[in-house]
């Protein structure tokens, strides 16, 4: 059965399921309208699966000894000329694809080796009398790829634009099956997580970009950013078809843009195609997922004889506002679109583009100087004003601080405020915000005003610089004549300094705690006084404990019964910032987290009061040796731990900080996650954040050095080498190496695992308790799933911890150290 009778095959199912419903034998008229009901379904149905005038059937068959050079005889064209296989320029080189032969500018609908340099200008592919399919890519004879299919015995370009390479008449290799960010009339989008739609970066440069295009196993086709955890607040577009189990997207011949499913009736994303040809006309259809994420079906009208011109329509788009694609603009930029296929990304007022090239403006806008910098200089209000830009819808949204203000007022709160650098009006509320700004829109339907803070000009702020100096003269002046008063009053105010500062001392450790009461909306904490901590900890004389963010002393509370730590913050918090971290802490309680107990704020200073554990850190526990069944134990409670911050406390949060020093034992040797001095906490639609470096060297997730989002999966590679090196019983081992003489805990273990020598991990010092190697390899396969240096080939927290108890299989896993492989054509 041929690709056309196949789909015309699919097409008439849904009929026969009607054909069977609607036919019962009692009722004469209802059995003449089913009978009208199925003969308008099949001329329907017909119509969507009839070809269009490129016949699938019809190839041009490639000789033997035939050779492709970028300059001589660069491609192969199909028998219609619609379609070419070869080299194209890109860049300062050429790519290797298949490509729309449009004018004036081809149409590439498939690329080779998307994510690899350009190919040199000595670059061969050639088909040899030996039936070798083989590409030599130009650079010197070390760097050469020479990619071969033996058996091939024939290659052909379809009209149909697919390249197909046959063993007589065998298929072996056909660009049908791997997809690049298209699929033209007649190929389908299988549900296979393995060959999505990436998006190119830009339309001249087609190496994976940053959306992807996902037909998923659950029946939904969903576009998503490329960087995400593929969950339903990750997403921008979805054809909401769960659980109706459609099994691929398919293109036909007449522009028919269909899903068709395991037991369903088809469903048809277009509802119409293009008017009818003229009879010198042919038409060429292909759905793209754009480098701007907007999944768009267009139509190319080619006449006979060829012109100078090629038509070209689009049909039908997911989205026909582009800017709802989440990530289409960078930081602190908001998207406005001419047109379904084109957007435009504009920097707020006071902010500059990252990179002001044409494909650098997604990545975002900055403003020259941190939040910080400006509020420790920000001794003169004239220095900022306010910029109002109507229409402004903000899709995702974290604001610090919400309150009923006229639009004025919300204005002015933002200017006033140090923390504020951006406020959002809408129906009566005033929502402040902090840089970064994401996924911001441009949209005259919406009515809401955004007011951004900027720097006044240098210049302006030097003339009311002059004008306040020579007030200050004047002053000077004046201040002489009343110079002996002065000195009166001067010797009243120290005394009247002293016996304040006595008296409001208490009242002021008082009323810096009491502004933190809304922390008792969600847990009561205990608000202590400095007074009573520097007491509880003998004027903080043990430490305990140190790192990046301060020391911990241990101190007694509750008259001398309890034993707590205490942690001082040398970190400089913002008010706001101090207060939202410890909103985040107070809302975990878990058995396997160090429960935060109180808190203090006094002028600079800020403490945090937490249970006091007992049994030291784990790095202290694995220089013990400690046996199997115990180290089991503890990576278990440890990922127990993780999870209750990822999924199920109510602000969902990262740690950042994942290692052996940072897990502690309580007194029945439980093992609990501290340190929460790095977290980052995510609003409820919130998938990732951008932030600024945090953790421990070789503990740090590779994103935490890219220009991308920083999300859960960041944790998952700090557990994992922490689960190796609780396998290993060993602590910071190697994980951070330098020196070429020795060899990386992370790679150590993948060598012993790909040899199958995993003894060799286990060691001599174990003989007091039988290890489990089964239980072993197990583990060690989980802790190298999670190092994997990309983030979405991690699993999450909750797979790892049903993949350590048995429940779910677990993958082989690949080598966590990128390898720079060329596979040809995949």
């Amino acid at each position: 059965m041929g690709f056309a009778s196949k789909l015309g095959y699919l097409a008439t199912q849904p009929l026969k399921r009607y054909t069977q419903i609607s036919s019962p034998p009692y009722h004469s008229q209802l059995s003449k309208m089913t009978l009208v009901l199925i003969i308008l379904l099949r001329i329907f149905f017909l119509l969507v699966t009839q070809g269009s005038p490129v016949n699938d059937s019809v190839s041009s068959n490639i000789s033997l000894n035939s050779t492709l050079t970028p300059h001589i005889n660069p491609s192969w064209f199909s028998p219609s000329g619609l379609f070419a296989f070869g080299f194209y320029p890109q860049d300062d080189g050429f790519a290797v694809g298949i490509w729309l032969t449009t004018k004036p500018e081809i149409t590439v609908v498939w690329t080779a080796y998307r994510d690899r340099l350009p190919f040199s200008s000595n670059s061969t592919i050639e088909f040899n009398g030996d039936g070798l399919l083989l590409l030599l890519t130009g650079y010197s004879e070390q760097n050469s790829t020479e990619y071969q299919f033996d058996s091939a015995t024939s290659v052909s370009m379809f009209d149909s634009g697919n390249f197909v390479v046959y063993n007589h008449s065998e298929v072996i290799w056909q660009s049908f099956d791997y997809h690049s960010d298209t699929i033209i009339g007649g190929q389908k989008l299988a549900a296979d997580y393995e060959h999505p739609l990436y998006s190119s970066v830009s339309a001249s440069q087609h190496s994976r970009g940053r959306f992807v295009l996902h037909m998923q196993y659950d029946g939904n086709l969903v576009a998503y950013p490329r960087n995400n955890s593929e969950s339903s607040d990750d997403s921008y577009w979805s054809t909401a078809t769960y659980s109706t189990y459609y099994e691929s997207l398919n293109l036909n011949r007449s522009g028919y843009l269909y899903m068709v499913g395991f037991d369903e009736p088809h469903r048809v994303l277009n509802p119409h195609t293009s008017s009818p040809l003229r009879n010198n006309e042919t038409v060429i259809y292909r759905a793209t997922l754009n480098s701007q994420g907007n999944f768009i079906l267009y139509s190319h009208i080619f006449t006979t004889p060829p012109s100078n011109l090629t038509r070209m329509n689009i049909e039908w788009a997911a989205l026909q506002n582009p800017c709802k694609v989440r990530g289409v603009c960078g930081v602190n930029s908001y998207c406005s679109f001419t047109s379904v296929d084109s957007t435009e990304c504009n920097c707020f007022p006071g902010f500059s583009f990252l990179n002001n090239t044409i494909n650098g403006k997604v990545l975002g806008c900055y403003r020259g100087f941190t939040d910080e910098e400006a509020c420790s200089l920000r001794e003169q209000e004239f220095s900022y004003n306010i910029t109002a830009l109507e229409n402004i819808e903000l899709q995702v949204l974290n604001p610090y601080s919400i309150r009923n203000l006229s639009k004025n007022a919300c204005s002015k709160s933002c200017l006033d405020d140090c923390n504020c650098w951006a406020s959002l009006y809408a129906d009566g509320a005033c929502k402040k915000l902090k840089d970064p700004i994401t996924n911001a829109l441009l949209d005259k339907s919406v009515l809401a005003t955004v007011f951004i803070k900027v720097r006044v000009p240098q210049t302006a702020s030097m003339n009311i610089i002059k004008q306040v100096v020579e007030r200050k003269k004047l002053v000077s002046v004046l201040a002489i004549a009343f110079g002996f008063l002065a000195l009166m009053c001067t010797l009243m105010a120290f005394s009247s300094f002293f016996f304040y500062r006595v008296h409001a001392h208490r009242y002021e450790s008082v009323s810096e705690n009491v502004g933190l009461g809304f922390i008792s909306d969600h847990l009561i904490l205990r608000a202590f006084s400095f007074d009573e901590l520097q007491k509880a900890t003998d004027g903080f004389k043990e430490v305990i404990g140190r790192n990046s963010n301060g020391e911990v002393y241990k101190g007694l509370i509750s008259e001398g019964k309890k034993a707590v730590a205490v942690k001082r913050l040398e970190k400089m918090f913002e008010g706001g910032e101090f207060q939202a971290e410890i909103t985040a802490i107070a809302q975990t309680h878990h058995r396997n987290l160090v429960r935060l107990l109180g808190f203090c704020m006094h002028g600079a200073t800020k403490l945090l009061v937490y249970e006091f554990m007992s049994n030291g850190s784990l790095a202290d526990l694995l220089l013990a040796q400690p046996g199997w069944k115990e180290r089991v134990r503890v990576a278990l409670d440890v990922a127990r731990g993780i999870l209750y911050l990822h999924q199920e406390c109510e602000t969902r949060i990262i740690h950042c900080n994942i290692k052996p020093h940072n897990i502690l034992f309580d007194e029945s040797w439980t093992a609990k996650v501290s340190d929460f001095g790095l977290s980052k906490p995510l609003s409820p639609n919130q998938s990732g954040t951008l932030t600024s470096v945090r953790g421990t060297r070789g503990y740090l997730a590779p994103e935490w050095f890219k220009n991308t989002l920083i999300s859960t999966k960041v944790d998952i590679y700090s557990f994992g080498v922490v689960l190796l090196e609780i396998l290993c019983c060993t602590s910071e081992m190697g994980i951070d190496v330098s020196s070429e003489d020795k060899t990386p805990l992370t790679t150590w273990v993948y060598n012993c695992f790909a040899a199958n020598e995993l003894i060799r991990l286990i060691g001599d010092d174990n003989d007091d308790e039988a290890v489990d190697i089964h239980m072993f390899e197990k583990m060690v396969k989980v802790g190298l799933l999670c190092i994997q240096d990309d983030p979405e080939a991690r699993p999450s927290i909750r797979d790892v911890i049903l993949m350590l108890e048995g429940t779910t299989d677990i993958p082989i896993p690949p080598s966590p150290i990128p390898l720079v492989t060329s596979h040809f054509l995949i």
